[in-house]
């Protein structure tokens, strides 16, 4: 089974688990939902990194009620906003995998979340994102940085992310889970 998760070519939608030793604080014990795997390059957002801001604090939004939480995409341009959704009928959205959408119509997304067609818990909103140069991210999963998975992140909206990382490694089974139980700095143990 091993070799056969290995082989997994990634794909938007994909899911990009750290392997549990990689030392770059940046990633280290992420879960990456791969939104675009080109030959232009790569480009994720890390699911399991939190902010302590909310989408309110960054834009206007015509709905007080609508509370999301703003999640750190990764270490490549803080100031931008991006977001995973369920909303098929937003214009411009970026099919990923069964219901699982990338951004679309910004505007529209605001005049949705106004107007209550849009609920918090169908969208994930990020600061900043992951990127990778053409060829970057091949060589790093050949280089066993990155676990591939390409059937759990229709998952995301389902899991918490601060168990996310453990959680998707668990249910991959086999070796994954016990992976899921390796420690921070085994140099502690």
């Amino acid at each position: 089974m091993e070799e056969e998760v290995r082989m997994i070519k990634p794909k938007g939608g994909s899911l990009l688990i750290s392997e549990p030793y990689m030392g770059d604080p940046n990633f280290e014990r992420t879960v990456i939902l791969l939104c675009s795997h080109e030959n232009e390059g790569s480009f994720g957002l890390v699911l399991n990194r939190m902010s302590n801001l909310k989408l309110s604090d960054v834009i206007d939004i015509y709905d007080e009620s609508f509370q999301a939480d703003l999640g750190i995409g990764g270490p490549v341009q803080y100031n931008t906003l991006h977001y995973v959704h369920r909303l098929a009928e937003l214009p411009q959205a970026v099919h990923l995998m069964d219901d699982l959408y990338w951004g679309g119509d910004f505007e529209v997304l605001k005049a949705m979340i106004g107007s209550g067609l849009a609920k918090s818990s169908e969208i994930r909103f990020f600061l900043g994102y992951s990127g990778w140069t053409p060829g970057q991210l091949q060589e790093e999963i050949d280089k066993n940085v990155w676990i591939v998975n390409n059937n759990a992140a229709n998952k995301l909206f389902n899991l918490d992310a601060d168990n996310l990382w453990r959680s998707v490694l668990r249910q991959m089974g086999g070796k994954y889970k016990v992976l899921s139980n390796y420690p921070v700095d085994p140099r502690l143990n």
